[in-house]
């Protein structure tokens, strides 16, 4: 079969789940969006690495990468290979010198591994037939969201932040960053410095 390529679009709370993140991968030459729920750790594993943010220690998928490196261990792509009663299936296509090897994998992980080891997303046209939406449905807050094993799913879509950020100044928005990533609070840490990079941008 012919796999499509996937890029990422977004990450957002999840409307659907509580305590969840949806998930958004595009098809790179088409309309069609994969929605998928994912759990907060696997979310936050995928934005910290995309906003480049640099924890105090290695996470678990840092580790992952990092144990890989050392032994020449190369992710040549991560395919979306199957739907079945609403969960996703992944692997992992690894390479270490000319062996190809596949790994299954859930798909929050894979795509957690994928922006680490900045290789390609895909999946298969009866996948994205089964689960996609348009691109004029995207709005709509995914309603229909397909889940991944154990419940667990940028341009990056969010919500409308709740702290009153605005009120603090710059010096204590940069100590209140320096203490989240301290303390492992990407989320919070991610909020910090989209308000600080708001503020940078309006005084150019």
């Amino acid at each position: 079969m012919e796999k499509i390529g996937l890029e990422i679009i977004g990450l957002s709370y999840s409307q659907t789940q509580s305590g969840a993140y949806a998930l958004v991968l595009g098809e790179k030459e088409g309309k069609r969006r994969l929605p998928i729920i994912i759990g907060g750790f696997e979310a936050q594993a995928i934005a910290i690495e995309l906003e480049e943010m640099t924890p105090t220690r290695p996470l678990t998928h840092d580790l992952f990468k990092n144990f890989a490196d050392v032994f020449n261990i190369s992710i040549k792509q991560i395919v979306i290979y199957n739907l079945v009663e609403g969960v996703f299936y992944a692997k992992l296509v690894c390479l270490k010198e000319d062996k190809e090897v596949e790994i299954d994998t859930r798909t929050s992980d894979a795509v957690a591994l994928a922006v680490r080891f900045k290789c390609p997303i895909f999946t298969y046209e009866f996948i994205l037939s089964s689960a996609g939406i348009t691109l004029d449905e995207e709005d709509s807050e995914y309603p229909d969201l397909k889940n991944e094993e154990e419940m667990t799913t940028p341009s990056i879509k969010k919500e409308e932040k709740k702290s009153k950020l605005a009120d603090f100044t710059i010096k204590e928005l940069n100590e209140k960053l320096e203490k989240a990533i301290d303390g492992e609070n990407y989320e919070l840490a991610s909020q910090i410095r989209d308000e600080i990079t708001k503020r940078s941008q309006s005084t150019n």
